[in-house]
């Protein structure tokens, strides 16, 4: 059974910098698409960036510039440097593993940007 846990979230003040992790147990195959989803405080959950096997990274337009997501296949691991970080930023920050059969989430790790 695959299971993805995230690690990286916690406190920072505006203008720092934090760096999410995601791994991937119980599967010894990679996966097609690996993303990081946010969801705000009576927000809906909105795509982050994400990642391709063989193509580019697309972000939201709200983090273009500030954060980078990069994967590790060999790892099955997936992560988001987040710099300049804005108080808007503040949400839980969900990993998404996407493969033929199987979409899986992470459990979620709070991010909080104070000003």
């Amino acid at each position: 059974q695959v299971r993805l846990v995230e690690s990286g979230g916690g406190l920072v003040q505006a203008g720092g910098s934090l760096n999410l992790s995601c791994a991937a147990s119980g599967s010894d195959s990679s996966f097609n698409v690996m993303g990081w989803y946010r969801q705000a405080p009576g927000k809906q959950r909105e795509l982050v960036a994400r990642v391709t096997s063989g193509g580019g990274p697309n972000y939201a337009d709200s983090v273009k510039g500030r954060f980078t997501i990069s994967r590790d296949n060999a790892k099955n691991t997936l992560y988001l440097q987040m710099n300049s970080l804005k108080v808007e930023d503040t949400a839980v920050y969900y990993c998404n593993f996407v493969r033929r059969g199987g979409i899986y989430w992470g459990q979620g790790t709070q991010v909080t940007v104070s000003s």
